[in-house]
């Protein structure tokens, strides 16, 4: 089993940090590649290959998981909205992907059970749609997860102190996978 794992946005957030948080300055890209790495460590852990890439070239990370012939796609991110009353985790899939939905659910039952967020539900991504690239392009069952609102002030402080627990839900979410 390989597992590619995608952290959102930029290296060091050049040019595209992602979201920032207003009150903190916490970034996306940070925190993602932080979960990102952990999460690799932890499956690594129990046998599990890994391959990780931070970039803003999303054409460069599809083909980067497609010619390793990864067997899983994890894209990690933040959300981040006007409002800060908006708050919790969701998890996109593929249309027509099986496998990807089944993937979604597995992390997003882990995230919501132990970090405590609200439940956004798993959600489907339409190609031509709403198809968010890396899932659209992939040849894996793929899932894209947002974390939690990095615009919120309790999701945040969970963003900022949670970054192992995060990490550890999805590699359980990978091994309630297999």
């Amino acid at each position: 089993m390989k597992v590619f794992i995608n952290p959102g946005h930029a290296p060091n957030g050049v040019p595209d940090p992602g979201a920032v948080s207003n009150s903190t300055g916490l970034r996306e890209c940070d925190v993602a590649l932080s979960v990102g790495k952990l999460a690799a460590h932890y499956l690594n852990a129990v046998g599990i290959e890994t391959a990780l890439l931070q970039s803003d070239n999303l054409y460069e990370v599809c083909s980067e998981a497609n010619n390793l012939e990864a067997d899983l796609f994890i894209s990690i991110h933040c959300n981040s909205v006007e409002s800060p009353y908006a708050e919790g985790t969701e998890t996109w899939y593929c249309a027509g992907s099986n496998n990807g939905k089944y993937l979604a659910d597995c992390i997003q039952s882990q995230i919501v059970e132990y970090l405590r967020t609200v439940d956004r539900g798993v959600k489907m991504a339409t190609p031509g749609k709403n198809g968010l690239y890396v899932l659209t392009n992939t040849d894996m069952p793929a899932v894209l997860v947002e974390l939690a609102f990095i615009s919120n002030e309790d999701d945040e402080k969970l963003l900022r102190n949670e970054q192992d627990e995060f990490a550890r839900a999805i590699a359980r979410g990978v091994t309630d996978y297999m």
